[in-house]
């Protein structure tokens, strides 16, 4: 590849190809019904203390649930999310007559947009270098929400028919998860049901963007129709897009319907060429519809 390697991203580049079909998983309300638990219980409230959002807390709350559970921002990021529920609260006429002081968060948006890797790692060294204040509280907070997680997030399962999928799907495909989780999250969340084994590479946000992540394992290794991303969110579907793959969607709310259509018809079409064309464009058409882009508040 011409292009510099996050260095860190390269057990993507140098996975051993064992098959001529290629599968990536996101993993957090995709695999693992965790991303009511990790918003709701970690996410938000960390945002609401670390943030001074207490006078107007359950604006903070919808504003958080929207963009990271119920629109199609679902599983992006958490810095360009912590940014968006900040201008959704901004412009939230409830709020402003309350007179709260919303953070416009400047070094966060500058920091999204270096191409630095969006994550804790990245953004400690950044804070080392600038010493800024803005970006040492965003640390702070993103740094408890990860303890929080540890401390909170056990003991919950893939979904049904997620380990029947993998034992099925790595007999004739390189398996990898794509995702935008801490990797040390998401190693301790696949090891724990002993799923880890199923998949070459667990790939997090210290790896790169999910369309990075698709590319760096797949590119020019790959046909196109024999890449596949599965995924329950808009930006799943981009990263997939992005890499000219194909995408099965889990749809928020009906995850266990969508993982038995995966086992029993969609991962067979996948892999005898019946995939792309009407049956995946019926399946995406489901899918967007489950999440809106405006807010319940402005509709």
């Amino acid at each position: 590849m011409s292009e510099e390697i996050n260095p860190v991203a390269r057990p993507l580049v140098e996975m051993p190809q064992e098959h001529e079909f290629f599968i990536g998983i996101d993993s957090d309300g995709c695999a693992f019904d965790t991303m009511e638990i990790k918003h709701k219980e970690c996410f938000t409230p960390n945002i609401i203390k670390h943030w001074d959002l207490q006078p107007v807390s359950k604006y903070a709350r919808q504003a958080c649930e929207f963009v990271n559970l119920y629109s199609k921002w679902r599983g992006i990021n958490r810095w360009p999310a912590l940014v968006m529920v900040f201008d959704l609260l901004r412009e939230r006429g409830e709020v402003q007559k309350r007179r709260a002081a919303i953070h416009q968060a400047q070094k966060i948006r500058e920091f999204i947009n270096s191409g630095l890797p969006l994550s804790n790692s990245s953004l400690s060294r950044v804070v080392a270098e600038t010493k800024d204040a803005e970006l040492a509280k965003a640390l702070e907070w993103s740094e408890a929400v990860n303890a929080t997680i540890a401390d909170m997030v056990h003991g919950v399962p893939p979904f049904p028919y997620v380990r029947e999928s993998l034992e099925r799907m790595t007999q004739h495909a390189d398996v990898i998860v794509v995702s935008q989780t801490p990797v040390e999250a998401l190693v301790r969340e696949w090891q724990e049901h002993s799923i880890d084994g199923y998949v070459k590479v667990i790939a997090g946000q210290e790896l790169g963007t999910k369309t990075e992540h698709i590319r760096y394992a797949s590119q020019g290794r790959y046909a196109d129709d024999h890449k596949l991303m599965i995924g329950d969110a808009p930006g799943d579907l981009k990263a997939a897009r992005d890499n000219n793959a194909l995408f099965f969607p889990i749809n928020p709310g009906r995850e266990e319907e969508s993982w038995e259509q995966f086992y029993t018809e969609g991962l067979q079409r996948f892999l005898n060429g019946t995939f792309g064309g009407a049956y995946e464009a019926a399946l995406i058409a489901e899918f967007d519809k489950a999440l809106p882009d405006l807010p319940p508040w402005k509709r």
